[in-house]
């Protein structure tokens, strides 16, 4: 009978006291809540925007382009997964995104325009959250906004090796780069995304090379 009632005595004071922290959460950390929603329907699109270039690109007869493309997904999802969490440990309600946003041109289009995004999050976008989120000192948020802006970086280059041959002589580039399947590896814990692992731990958070996956072909 004791027991039962401390049951019910418990359960009550958790009821009460989980959507007061909850509200103090919010009210602690308002910049960082509207920043990382900012963040993950960003990085929520690029996923989507990724995964349509990469399904396109093999249409085209570029699987290996193809495959980077959903390397750099995967990581998107990541990203968006870290701040999807962060928000909801902050009871703060996700606002989902809408596939119809996605525009899908030519290969060689998709790498340029992908070359754009990707400078825009690393020169402003991601800088500004920083600037944004750091006054409120929300160590989990700072840490995983970094974690995103320094993968993004290392989207840019893989790009841009493709990327900076778009020209007159994409065609020859493509066929260099189709002659050899690529393997891309992602951190499944801040979405670091490497054609190599690396020797011991994660360069970008630090996590033990065994939280790299290979990122799988898709047909």
């Amino acid at each position: 009978m004791r027991k039962a009632i401390l049951i019910q005595i418990v359960f009550l004071i958790f009821t009460i006291l989980i959507p007061v922290f909850l509200i103090q959460a919010q009210t602690k950390y308002p910049e960082t809540c509207a920043v990382l929603q900012i963040a993950y329907r960003s990085e929520i699109q690029a996923n989507l925007a990724y995964m349509a270039y990469a399904q396109k690109a093999i249409s085209e007869n570029y699987p290996n382009i193809g495959h980077l493309f959903v390397s750099l997904a995967a990581s998107e999802a990541i990203h968006a997964r870290n701040f999807k969490k962060l928000l909801s440990d902050l009871g703060v309600e996700v606002k989902e995104t809408s596939k119809s946003e996605i525009k899908v041109s030519s290969t060689k289009k998709n790498l340029k325009n992908a070359t754009q995004v990707e400078l825009q999050e690393i020169d402003q976008k991601y800088p500004q959250f920083i600037e944004k989120v750091k006054p409120e000192m929300h160590e989990a948020a700072l840490q995983n906004i970094t974690y995103a802006w320094e993968s993004e970086k290392q989207h840019r280059d893989l790009i841009q090796k493709i990327e900076s041959g778009t020209g007159v002589l994409f065609g020859v580039l493509t066929r260099t780069i189709e002659k050899t399947p690529t393997r891309f590896f992602v951190c499944q814990n801040c979405g670091s995304t490497l054609q190599e692992l690396p020797k011991d731990i994660c360069p970008i958070c630090k996590s033990p090379v065994s939280q790299y996956k290979e990122v799988e072909r898709i047909k």
